[in-house]
């Protein structure tokens, strides 16, 4: 079973995904830790993320720097939806992701375009969002609790421009598949959202 799961930054999809591999025993690969891997590379080689050569020469990032803690923060988020723009970024990390998707026994994958572009085929699509004041407010407590000095207005700045690059690039744009199961969790505690979650796995199962 390939379950394919999209929704912007902070709508909670991270935490469902791996709630939901864990029940059903399959692998989990966060794609967006890709594009941030490329982010945090771009500025290891002292490049720009907004400049198409120096964002694909990032995408041979070592495996290793999957592992660094930096690529959690905020500022490489941001690095991350800069580099994720280009069409040939997204090429070079496809096959990595439809690899993944189609290993034997199935996999759980969350990002930006899994069910429409990484995983067309999933047998079910999840789409996850949240309004940007509940996001923010998400963001801003885990920023506290690393101890990052940012305000909850810097946050909110940050969510609305990287929703716009997100929605509004031409290539592989966040948007819900036409067959997709959409879960706002705006209002819902994460044992209510995995509740959500299951039933849209189950009755797209029994389709």
């Amino acid at each position: 079973m390939i379950i394919a799961i999209d929704g912007p930054t902070a709508s909670g999809k991270g935490t469902l995904s791996k709630q939901i591999a864990a029940h059903f025993g399959l692998p989990h690969l966060d794609t967006g830790l890709l594009y941030r891997a490329v982010g945090r590379q771009v500025i290891l080689n002292g490049g720009d993320p907004d400049n198409p050569s120096d964002a694909l020469a990032a995408v041979a990032f070592p495996d290793e720097l999957l592992d660094d803690p930096v690529l959690r923060n905020e500022a490489t988020g941001s690095l991350a939806s800069r580099a994720s723009v280009h069409p040939d970024v997204r090429k070079a990390l496809f096959e990595r992701q439809r690899d993944f998707a189609l290993q034997d026994g199935g996999a759980v994958l969350d990002g930006r375009d899994i069910g429409t572009v990484i995983a067309p085929d999933a047998d079910v699509k999840l789409f996850i969002t949240a309004s940007v004041a509940a996001r923010a407010k998400r963001r801003f407590a885990e920023m506290q609790q690393r101890g990052v000095s940012i305000t909850l207005e810097e946050i909110v700045a940050d969510l609305e421009r990287r929703d716009a690059r997100d929605t509004g690039r031409k290539d592989a744009p966040l948007m819900a598949a036409d067959d997709a199961f959409t879960i706002d969790t705006s209002d819902l505690g994460i044992e209510d959202a995995f509740a959500a979650a299951l039933e849209a796995i189950e009755t797209a199962s029994s389709n």
